[in-house]
Order: structure tokens, then C-alpha cells, then sequence
């Protein structure tokens, strides 16, 4: 799927008056919706470019306190240290701090403890609590606040302590 081809949906969207518009194709899923406050201006948004990432079958359920576990993948940074990767679990907007204007959860050299909160995503309205799944040190955080993101996308990389 090329640029002409979502503006050629977009087109179609403005049209036909369309509020969300959803579209699986070869391993490609896109989903198009209208913003419910300001409405579309029809523009595109500037993001950098991204990977095609292809959703799982079924999406990840909650937990009994309302957060979604993540699940860090070990992934080589360098030759000599192994970083535990936490990956966005679902597509939403993340959020670093309870409220516009708190602190953040968390910031890079801090220490984490398992279970701790890292991040918020916002999907459907609800807020989703993104837990930390070992206990170690914040070294990178991959996404700004306010953020759209994506399904498996990179939010922190954690050494493990």
C-alpha cells in the first residue's frame, strides 16, 4: 500500500461522509478514523516513517487491576549488554505522566521495579497501564509524549539489574 493509494481512501472518506474506515491487505492493516473533536481537515499528519507491524489474532486481555501486561523481549543493543525491550501491547497514545503536567512515571537512569507503571496508552478511551516485567534501570525511551503508537512497537528499554 503506497501514498496515493490511502489518499485515494481519504478521498473516498471525504466523500462519502465516512467516520472510520478499516482495511486489511497482504499482512497490511490500516485504519483510518476521524477526529471525533476537531473533525478531519483532510490532511495527513507528519510522523516518521514506520515498519508495516500485522496485528495478533486475538487482542491481549486485562489484567484483574485493568493493566495489560507486556512482555519484554531480550534484544542485543550492543555485543555485551542485553536490554529487555518493552513493546507496546497495544495501538493507542502514549502517555508518560497520569495527567498533563505530572512528573513522569518514569525517566531515563531511574530504577524500575517489576510491576511498576512505565506508561499509560490511551485506546478507546481507557486509560491501559503499561507495567514494567523486570526490575532494572531505564535506558532508552523510544516515544514522545502524546504519541500515537503502534502494536509491538519499542516504548523502553530496560536494563535488567
Amino acid at each position: 500500500m503506497d501514498l496515493d493509494e490511502i489518499k485515494q481512501i481519504l478521498d473516498m472518506m471525504r466523500q462519502h461522509d465516512l467516520a472510520e474506515f478499516e482495511l486489511e491487505r497482504d499482512n497490511v492493516k490500516i485504519r483510518l478514523r476521524k477526529n471525533s473533536a476537531g473533525g478531519w481537515n483532510g490532511t495527513l499528519p507528519q510522523m516518521p516513517p514506520m515498519p508495516y507491524v500485522v496485528a495478533p489474532a486475538a487482542p491481549p486481555t486485562a489484567t484483574g487491576d485493568g493493566s495489560i501486561p507486556s512482555a519484554p523481549i531480550l534484544a542485543p543493543a550492543n555485543e555485551d549488554v542485553d536490554l529487555a525491550i518493552v513493546k507496546s501491547p497495544i495501538v493507542g497514545t502514549f502517555f508518560r505522566s497520569a495527567e498533563p503536567g505530572a512528573p513522569p512515571f518514569t525517566d531515563v537512569g531511574q530504577t524500575v521495579k517489576k510491576g511498576q507503571v512505565l506508561c499509560i496508552i490511551e485506546a478507546m478511551k481507557l486509560m491501559n497501564e503499561i507495567n514494567a516485567e523486570c526490575d532494572g534501570e531505564i535506558v532508552k525511551v523510544y516515544v514522545e509524549n502524546g504519541q500515537a503508537v503502534h502494536y509491538g512497537e519499542r516504548l523502553f528499554a530496560i536494563k535488567p539489574a
